[in-house]
């Protein structure tokens, strides 16, 4: 699989499950749990590919990486804080 391919699932897989949580965070919005998921696939897969096309450098970008390193410099800034009484 190129990686092309792999970040457009990416980006569709990413995107249903904003939909999901979009739908469930604005109930009167909702498009039930289908409409949410399709909805959310199609924003993904569209936007993630616009986005690269005008935004080159990010096809360079390990992007995961970037997130886990976020991810883990949060999680220890707050297990820092909690240890401190904070």
């Amino acid at each position: 699989m190129s990686a092309t391919l792999i970040n457009l699932i990416i980006q569709i897989v990413a995107g249903a499950l904003g939909g999901n949580a979009a739908g469930a965070a604005s109930k009167d919005m909702s498009l039930g749990t289908a409409g949410n998921t399709i909805a959310g696939a199609i924003g993904g897969g569209v936007g993630g590919q616009v986005l690269t096309a005008l935004l080159p450098v990010l096809n360079s970008v390990d992007v995961g990486a970037l997130l886990v390193r976020q991810l883990a410099v949060a999680s220890l800034g707050r297990s820092s804080q909690r240890s401190l009484g904070s």
